[in-house]
């Protein structure tokens, strides 16, 4: 089992001995590790007497709307009934899920901020948490905050309450966030969490395919428009980048989490050891790194692009044109590579 400072779990449980109002909250595009952690937890803190309301800032991929209680999660951007005002003005504690600082919310942190009287609880796997948190479990070698979540809800409530729906919430974030088990910070106590999840008779051939094969054919094609027209290299073949405008994406119907997984493709070849994606929103422009080995993707992302994450998977912004972006990538890739870092 993952070791938790046995004070910081304690500190929780003093939080929640008694029913509470909860908002548990993660980032902007929410991805599988997102949605199966703060469902996870909803589920379990609701079976012992909480009130929990899940808010992500903007839509998720319709490939996880599948995950059981995913239609309870409020999504800020089309909040019209202004239930995230409401659960956060009355919230006793509220819990930010698989992001590191708050300004991963955008224009949710300013509704977070106007409740000055919750306790705030950090649950995250990335590095450099900001501060500000009254318990903060923040586990960098985590390979997912799913495992830590699993965790953190054995340590509190014992392995009978990872029911299946809670199973299936939380081996969605692992599976997700490894490559399917295929990155990095693959332990012995992952692989037995995984394996207490299937024991709760989870099908996880079916999760498999509900996550990773039920793409629209919008997002096929534009995957193959994306490889064959938009992958450039540089450094003889062992770095790459992709880009997609606005107007690219619209051509092929997308939908949102449609590019997800894009830019670890380039990492199939051989000798590719970095790889960057840019794809256009409205007023700027999202940079996703990825890299093998000791290439450090998070330190070329706080660096440049004024983002983070790990060592192998980070992204950040850009807030010029799309042009002037990959020419400040490829300087900044010359400039790492001439330091000996790719």
């Amino acid at each position: 089992m993952m070791n938790i400072e046995t004070a910081k779990i304690e500190a929780l449980r003093t939080l929640l001995a008694e029913p509470r109002n909860i908002v548990i909250v993660s980032h902007t595009n929410p991805d599988g590790d997102a949605i199966g952690s703060s469902l996870a937890m909803a589920e379990v803190m609701r079976a012992h007497g909480h009130k929990v309301t899940t808010v992500v800032p903007n839509r998720f991929p319709y490939y996880l709307e599948w995950i059981p209680r995913s239609k309870d999660i409020v999504i800020y951007r089309f909040d019209k009934e202004h239930r995230t005002e409401k659960a956060l003005g009355e919230a006793d504690i509220i819990i930010c899920a698989d992001m590191s600082a708050l300004s991963r919310l955008e224009d949710l942190s300013a509704a977070i901020a106007a409740n000055t009287h919750a306790k705030r609880v950090l649950v995250d796997h990335h590095l450099n948490p900001e501060e500000g948190f009254d318990v903060m479990f923040s586990s960098p070698e985590s390979s997912s905050t799913a495992f830590l979540v699993y965790t953190l809800l054995v340590a509190l409530y014992g392995k009978e309450s990872i029911t299946d729906v809670v199973a299936t919430q939380l081996y969605v974030g692992m599976m997700t966030d490894t490559g399917n088990f295929a990155f990095s910070n693959l332990t012995p106590e992952l692989f037995r969490a995984a394996a207490d999840l299937s024991a709760t008779g989870i099908d996880i051939p079916t999760i498999y395919n509900n996550v990773y094969n039920s793409y629209t054919e919008g997002r096929a094609r534009l995957f193959g428009y994306t490889i064959s027209r938009k992958m450039k290299t540089l450094l003889k073949g062992t770095v790459a980048y992709m880009s997609l405008t606005e107007e690219e994406m619209r051509r092929f119907w997308f939908q949102q989490g449609d590019s997800e997984g894009f830019v670890n493709y380039p990492l199939t070849v051989k000798k590719m050891r970095m790889s960057a994606m840019f794809s256009e929103q409205q007023g700027f422009i999202r940079v996703s790194l990825r890299s093998r080995g000791e290439v450090d993707v998070n330190e070329f992302a706080r660096r440049y692009f004024n983002g983070g994450g790990h060592r192998n998977a980070a992204g950040g912004k850009s807030f010029v044109s799309m042009d002037e972006t990959i020419q400040h990538y490829i300087a900044s890739v010359e400039e790492y590579h001439a330091e000996g870092l790719v």
